[in-house]
């Protein structure tokens, strides 16, 4: 029988089973909140899966990357934003007003919508786009009772809420400033700032390491390993990552060595939710064991 990449093999309201080039997935129901309730199982998993020997190298790496860049870092923001000049690209943040309502006679408005091109690219991002992505697979899996939909899309709302958490206790521990408020080349560091001092000051201290490419990482990992025969996806989640990163460069909210470890964050966060929650032929399906 031939089988085509990708096909559901097996259904039941329990279990789905799919063939994916040569290996078979099983996809259970995701319990309700699973995405929540996994987060600290994920770090458990990304923690097992990072400090194992076959790994010194990738954090490596990252560690001398992130020293590299250190040094040249006001030198790659100066010549980014020199050739965004140069081609007419208008590296400000600019948003315009897209809802305005009455709140007991008071005025709100909510200022999002991009106004620019550099913009529109940073906005891809931030925490909306992959809500909904989650949100555009829920729907459809729903609709088609597909397990591997639904999974995938709780998978992204566990990883980015994962990755974002960490990158949190990261920025509130370094306290690096932001390329538009900084005092010095490269930003000037400011460790373990006050919570009241930080919600204050934030753009002074948040700086090191980037959420959005954490986030960015999370979700393109997600995908990629729960759609490995959409062979789009690589290329166009890179290509997506490359360009934002260029565009945070661009408009002074982040130093290019903000990157290397929220890439690493968000890789291994990623690759611990899939773990998680799909199943490989010859694997205990309800027990795993870490790989």
């Amino acid at each position: 029988m031939q089988v085509t990449n990708g096909q559901k093999l097996y259904d039941s309201a329990a279990l789905q089973v799919y063939h994916v080039d040569d290996t078979v997935y099983y996809y259970p129901k995701p319990r309700p909140f699973t995405f929540i309730t996994q987060i600290p199982r994920t770090y458990s998993v990304a923690a097992h899966n990072v400090f194992r020997k076959q790994n010194i190298k990738p954090f490596a790496i990252i560690a001398a990357s992130t020293a590299v860049l250190l040094l040249i870092d006001q030198d790659i923001a100066d010549r980014v934003q020199q050739f965004s000049r140069s081609i007419g690209l208008d590296n400000t943040r600019r948003y315009g007003k897209s809802l305005e309502f009455k709140i007991g006679g008071l005025n709100v408005d909510i200022y999002d919508t991009p106004r620019n091109l550099n913009t529109a690219i940073y906005s891809i991002g931030e925490g909306i786009p992959p809500l909904v992505i989650a949100g555009g697979l829920w729907g459809f899996g729903l609709v088609k009772k597909d397990n591997r939909a639904i999974s995938t899309a709780s998978q992204i709302v566990q990883a980015t809420t994962a990755a974002g958490i960490v990158t949190q206790l990261i920025k509130r521990t370094t306290g690096r400033e932001s390329p538009f408020r900084a005092t010095q080349d490269g930003g000037k560091w400011r460790p373990f700032p006050k919570p009241s001092v930080y919600q204050k000051n934030v753009s002074m201290y948040d700086a090191f390491s980037s959420g959005h490419m954490g986030t960015m990482v999370a979700t393109y990992v997600v995908i990629s390993e729960n759609y490995p025969e959409k062979k789009w996806i690589k290329p166009v989640g890179i290509s997506i990552m490359s360009l934002v990163g260029l565009a945070m460069i661009n408009n002074d909210v982040h130093w290019a060595s903000d990157y290397p470890l929220a890439v690493g964050l968000g890789y291994a966060v990623g690759k611990a939710t899939v773990h998680l929650n799909r199943f490989i032929k010859g694997e205990p399906l309800l027990k795993k064991k870490r790989r």
